[in-house]
C-alpha cells in the first residue's frame, strides 16, 4: 500500500513539474523581454518591478501570452492609464530610453503598445517588419525619431499603425499601401514630408486616416476615393496643394473631412455638399470661386468651416434647404450680398460672417 502511495506521489510531482514547464514562457522570450526592459528607464511607477521569476507569462505587468504555446503575444505598456499602479502614484507615466531591437526576437508577437511615455526616443526598430503576426503597433506620445521602416508593407496582418505625437520624419513609405488589413492609420503631429503615396487607395480596409500636423506636400491622390470603408480623413495642417478631388464627395461612408491649413486651390467640388460628410473643414486654404449652390436634404453638417479662403459671390440660397447645419463659418472671404433668413442663420453669430467684402443683414449690419 505504501509503495503504491509513493508511486502516486512521485507521478503527481512529475506531472506538476511537467505542467509547470509547459506553462512557462520559453527562456528565449524571457531573455528578449529582459533585454527590452534594459533599454528603458521608468523612474516613478515601478512597472517593471513585476518582471521577475522564470515565467514571463505570469503576472509580468503589460505582458500577455498565447494560452496554447505560452509564447509572448502582447506587450501593452501605456503611460496614461486608470490602472491601480497609476492611481496610487497620482501621476501619468514617464519613461526614457529606446525600444530595443530585442523585441523582434519575440517571434509570435501580435501587438506592441508602448504609448504615452513622453520620453522614449530613438528609432522604431527596423526588424519589426520581420514579425509576421503583428496586428497592432501603437507608439503614440513618445519622442521617437527616424523614419517608418521601409519594409512596413510586409506586415499583412497589421490592422492598427499609430505613431502619432512623435518626431518621426522622412516620407510615408510606398510599401505602406501593401497593408491590406490596415483599418486605423494615425501619423498625426510628426515631421513627415513629401507626397502621400499615389497608391494610398490600395488600403482597402482603412476606416480612419489621420495625417494632420506634418509637412506633407503634393496633391491629394485621387485613389483615396477608392477606399470604400474610409469614414474619417484628416489631412489638415500640412502643405498639400492642388485641387480637392471631386470624387471625395462620392465616397460611401466618409463622414469627416478635414483639409484645413493647407495650400489647396481651385473651386470647392459641388459633390461635397450633397454627400454623407457631416464634418467638413476647408478653412485656411486658397480655394476660390463661388460656394456651390448645391445644398439639399442630403446636406447635414454638424460643422461646416470655409473661412480664410478666396471665395466670392453670394451665400447660396439653397443653404436654407440643408437638413441641418450646426456650426457654420464663412468669415475671412470675399463674399457679398444679403445673408439669407431662417435656419441655420437665425442661430449664428456675427463671427461666422465677418471680414468679407460686402455681406449684410442679420447678424451683421442691415442691408441698404
Amino acid at each position: 500500500m505504501g509503495a503504491v502511495r509513493s508511486i502516486t506521489v512521485l507521478l503527481l510531482v512529475l506531472f506538476m513539474a511537467m505542467s509547470s514547464g509547459v506553462r512557462s514562457c520559453p527562456p528565449s522570450d524571457r531573455a528578449a523581454l529582459l533585454a527590452f526592459k534594459a533599454a528603458l528607464h521608468e523612474p516613478y511607477l515601478g512597472i517593471f518591478n513585476s518582471w521577475t521569476g522564470a515565467d514571463c507569462c505570469h503576472k509580468w505587468y503589460g505582458v500577455s501570452c498565447d494560452q496554447e504555446t505560452r509564447r509572448v503575444a502582447d506587450i501593452n505598456l501605456r503611460g496614461e492609464s486608470e490602472e491601480p499602479i497609476f492611481e496610487r502614484a497620482h501621476r501619468t507615466g514617464y519613461m526614457t530610453g529606446y525600444i530595443s531591437p530585442a523585441i523582434c526576437k519575440l517571434a509570435r508577437l501580435s501587438s506592441i503598445t508602448i504609448a504615452d511615455w513622453k520620453g522614449i526616443s530613438g528609432e522604431i526598430p527596423r526588424c519589426i517588419t520581420t514579425l509576421p503576426f503583428l496586428r497592432i503597433v501603437d507608439l503614440i506620445g513618445n519622442r521617437l525619431s527616424g523614419s517608418i521602416p521601409a519594409g512596413i508593407g510586409r506586415l499583412h496582418r497589421l490592422t492598427v499603425l499609430n505613431v502619432a505625437d512623435n518626431l518621426i520624419s522622412g516620407t510615408i513609405p510606398t510599401s505602406l499601401a501593401n497593408l491590406s488589413s490596415l483599418m486605423h492609420l494615425d501619423l498625426r503631429n510628426n515631421l513627415f514630408s513629401g507626397p502621400i503615396p499615389r497608391n494610398f487607395g490600395s488600403l482597402s480596409m482603412l476606416s480612419r486616416a489621420l495625417l494632420s500636423g506634418n509637412r506633407l506636400s503634393g496633391a491629394i491622390p485621387s485613389s483615396v476615393s477608392q477606399i470604400y470603408r474610409l469614414a474619417d480623413l484628416d489631412l489638415s495642417r500640412n502643405q498639400i496643394s492642388g485641387p480637392i478631388p471631386e470624387s471625395l464627395g462620392k465616397m460611401a461612408v466618409l463622414s469627416t473631412l478635414n483639409l484645413d491649413m493647407n495650400k489647396l486651390s481651385g473651386p470647392i467640388p459641388v459633390s461635397l455638399f450633397s454627400s454623407g460628410i457631416s464634418d467638413l473643414n476647408l478653412s485656411r486654404n486658397a480655394l476660390e470661386g463661388n460656394i456651390p449652390d448645391a445644398f439639399g436634404v442630403r446636406s447635414y453638417f454638424t460643422a461646416l468651416d470655409l473661412s480664410y479662403n478666396n471665395l466670392k459671390g453670394a451665400i447660396p440660397k439653397s443653404i436654407s434647404s440643408a437638413s441641418y447645419i450646426g456650426h457654420l463659418d464663412l468669415s475671412h472671404n470675399h463674399l457679398c450680398g444679403k445673408i439669407p433668413l431662417g435656419s441655420p442663420f437665425d442661430h449664428l453669430e456675427a463671427s461666422s460672417f465677418v471680414y468679407n467684402d460686402c455681406l449684410c443683414g442679420k447678424p451683421l449690419k442691415p442691408c441698404y
